[in-house]
């Protein structure tokens, strides 16, 4: 992992992670494993402004009885809250609510945050989707914010695409600046175009020259989708990293994907 983090800002560029973190365990039957505390360590190692996280838990019965006996146990605060470094501010809101708990997107700032808010743009009943919102005050600019987790099937994407632009358009300032990330579940790479009309580029994307090699974040042992994203508006990427190694493989089925912004 990398060194531990500094408690200062990056200057006048903003540090963005996208992570999907599993709900904080791995594996299956008896060999499922808790990771939200390797999980926390990564977090607060990757130093990031801005972290913006999926499936993440507020509360789980089952699984807070299967960990409660373990030396590092089930937390018992949420899981956002639990994987915030010290000082960030957190906002959470659930998007699928399951047997014995639910999950949703979260995002934890180093930077004060505004009013928080959910959007649903479910497709069907067997997915629950939601998209996160919230504003971030950043070195004097309104950052908007928009965590998303889009569904399995290609034609959800799309409609979801649709909701979102829907979405930007009644929600956000033509002349505010706005980061959407999360996993887009894209593994055709095929919702690129969809987002650019919205006047949204994605960070390390087409035309990135070999930087584009290096943003395949899912599955975490072998990477070979570029499933998580950035898309910003107002702002450019001066470079995009995914940690590899190990103990990031092990933590998550993805791996996160960290960019550096600065204003365009």
């Amino acid at each position: 992992m990398t060194p531990p983090p500094s408690t200062q800002p990056h200057g006048s560029g903003l540090r963005v992670v996208t992570y999907n973190i599993h709900k904080g365990v791995r594996g299956v039957g008896p060999r499922k494993r808790l990771e939200i505390h390797n999980l926390g360590l990564g977090i607060e190692a990757l130093d990031a402004d801005l972290v913006f996280l999926q499936e993440v838990r507020s509360f789980h019965r089952r699984e807070a009885q299967r960990f409660e006996r373990t030396s590092f146990g089930w937390p018992k605060e949420g899981q956002a809250d639990f994987l915030a470094p010290l000082g960030y501010e957190v906002a959470y809101r659930t998007n699928a609510v399951t047997r014995g708990g639910e999950h949703g997107n979260a995002l934890l700032s180093r930077w004060p945050l505004g009013e928080v808010g959910h959007h649903d743009v479910s497709d069907h009943r067997f997915e629950q989707r939601g998209l996160l919102h919230v504003t971030a005050a950043w070195n004097g600019h309104t950052v908007h914010a928009v965590n998303a987790h889009f569904g399995l099937m290609h034609a959800s994407r799309v409609r979801q695409v649709q909701r979102l632009a829907a979405f930007i358009a009644s929600e956000v300032p033509r002349d505010e600046l706005l980061i959407v990330a999360g996993d887009f579940n894209d593994w055709g790479e095929k919702l690129d175009e969809p987002m650019h009309l919205l006047g949204l580029h994605r960070a390390g994307g087409a035309g990135a020259g070999a930087m584009a090699t290096r943003v395949n974040t899912f599955p975490s042992r072998l990477p070979l989708f570029a499933m998580d994203r950035i898309y910003m508006r107002g702002l450019r990427c001066s470079g995009i990293t995914v940690p590899r190694g190990a103990a990031w493989a092990r933590m998550s089925d993805h791996l996160p994907l960290m960019a550096e912004l600065a204003l365009a």
